[in-house]
């Protein structure tokens, strides 16, 4: 990436984002991918471990393909720069579900909500059309 890939639109406010603050948004994007993906991974092995966690959660075994392929589909979203927004906000959507899901049955829940704020972050780091919807001022 070059300096002049970094310039964020002329918006004086928005301005023009360091080489750390673009690797900061690569490693705050890394760590959550790799926990959905090895999330997703899961859901297909299905470790004997996983029937005694759904149950817990008080989900049916049915739901652990489903559930592994959407995960899946929507980190992949995440991942391709053109539609890395919709996939944030698919994956919101999930992490929310499972945010749900754990309080409902009392389980520590911060887990997806921290996933959920690096997927953000990351993006906003990284991604010029979120910089410019939302910009950031002292």
């Amino acid at each position: 990436m070059t300096s002049q890939d970094a310039v964020v639109g002329s918006n004086a406010d928005v301005g023009v984002v360091s080489k750390k603050a673009l690797w900061t948004g690569y490693v705050l994007t890394t760590l959550p991918v790799l926990l959905l993906l090895f999330s997703a991974t899961m859901k297909f092995v299905k470790p004997p471990s996983m029937a005694a966690g759904l149950d817990h959660l008080g989900l049916p075994e049915k739901l652990v393909s489903p559930l592994g392929a959407l995960e899946l589909a929507c980190t992949i979203l995440y991942l391709v720069p053109r539609t890395s927004v919709l996939g944030a906000i698919l994956l919101t959507g999930y992490l929310g579900g499972a945010t749900l899901t754990h309080l409902r049955v009392g389980d520590a829940f911060v887990t997806p909500v921290i996933v959920g704020v690096a997927l953000w972050g990351g993006l906003y780091l990284r991604d010029a059309r979120l910089r410019r919807l939302i910009p950031y001022r002292s």
